[in-house]
């Protein structure tokens, strides 16, 4: 078992390696800052995006952010312990109702806490996109309970960050409390006395509707007569950052990078040859996940980069391969901005 273990790995070793080889060809034969640009419709739905990301250096102890929610809602978090003691990063949900609130968390990934700031942003979106467990939360009246026990429990040492999305649904309306409180303080008691911190310069916190993105090519891709082309994401010109309220003090606010959403994009083509398919960070050094579903069947997330942590620091013109495809099988890729990571970023393809 070890030894097939052991084979694999080693596979996967090669065919990273091969990418990339890959990769360095297109960039050295294509002008990948001036690709045309392949575009899509986008739509937004499903249930509301809670963005918690604001202070994110985080300098006291209080509440980051919080809000209420029912139905569908996506929770993305991401803070720094800014402090010099340890401390603890907790997300609650509130039941003020008179009702028992059911919860049920059907994804989620938790990175950190860490020191490599865009290694914890890396896990969290890998994990997240790798699926997970679902797991059922009772919220009583007048309860208080942890969304995530495991986020609870952990101890965030100084100039740690902890980065999370969680979905979950809830049948009564919660209020969700993003905190950093003492390590042994009780979290109920702190989360009825603590403050709603102050928002950072960036203000990079809010509730936005349509926590999904799904984005649909206006004509079929055809690799003999298109040729090399880009789809650009999270860039607020070709597509748009969210627009959401800060409900702790009715602000209007932008998702500037539109952190938490998760793009759905579908890549329909004719049979006419492969085509290779790329990442291209645009704006910095980037570290990530893509989900892949081809031929109707879900891949394991390709890291992006996947021979090392991180890419596009400096160099615009940077690749990660993400898989070779035949024309004319269907073809879905799930994207979604990795925290601690720059945007934007663009996706490539190059027929074969």
């Amino acid at each position: 078992m070890r030894y097939m273990r052991e084979l694999f790995l080693a596979a996967l070793l090669v065919l990273s390696m091969t990418g990339q080889v890959l990769a360095d060809q297109v960039t050295d034969s294509l002008d990948i800052i001036d690709l045309p640009e392949w575009e899509v419709t986008a739509s937004s739905y499903g249930g509301k995006l809670l963005l918690s990301d604001s202070p994110e250096m985080v300098g006291a102890e209080g509440i980051m952010y919080q809000d209420s929610v029912i139905g569908d809602a996506r929770l993305f978090f991401h803070h720094v312990n800014a402090t010099t003691s340890d401390k603890r990063i907790v997300v609650l949900l509130y039941n003020d109702g008179p009702k028992t609130a059911h919860v049920t968390v059907d994804r989620f990934g938790l990175g950190g806490p860490g020191l490599d700031w865009i290694a914890v942003g890396k896990t969290a979106q890998t994990s997240y996109l790798a699926g997970s467990d679902i797991y059922s939360l009772d919220v009583e009246s007048k309860g208080v309970v942890s969304l995530s026990q495991q986020l609870s429990d952990a101890v965030v040492k100084p100039n740690m960050l902890v980065n999370g999305i969680f979905d979950f649904q809830t049948d009564q309306q919660v209020l969700v409390k993003v905190m950093m409180m003492p390590v042994n303080a009780d979290m109920r008691s702190f989360a009825f006395q603590a403050k709603v911190l102050p928002t950072d310069e960036y203000r990079l916190r809010g509730t936005f509707e349509g926590r999904d993105r799904l984005l649909i090519p206006f004509k079929v891709y055809d690799p003999a007569r298109d040729g090399a082309v880009a789809v650009t994401l999270a860039d607020n010109s070709i597509d748009r950052y969210l627009e959401g309220i800060d409900a702790t003090d009715g602000s209007k606010v932008l998702n500037y990078g539109n952190y938490g959403v998760v793009y759905k994009l579908f890549l329909p083509s004719v049979n006419s040859g492969d085509m290779a398919c790329y990442l291209n960070p645009r704006g910095g050094g980037y570290a990530g996940a893509i989900g892949v579903k081809y031929r109707h069947v879900i891949q394991p997330p390709v890291l992006t980069p996947a021979d090392r942590l991180y890419f596009g620091a400096g160099k615009i013109t940077d690749l990660a391969p993400l898989g070779i495809f035949h024309s004319g099988d269907s073809l879905w890729m799930t994207f979604s901005p990795p925290g601690a990571s720059n945007l934007p970023v663009r996706l490539v393809i190059v027929p074969q």
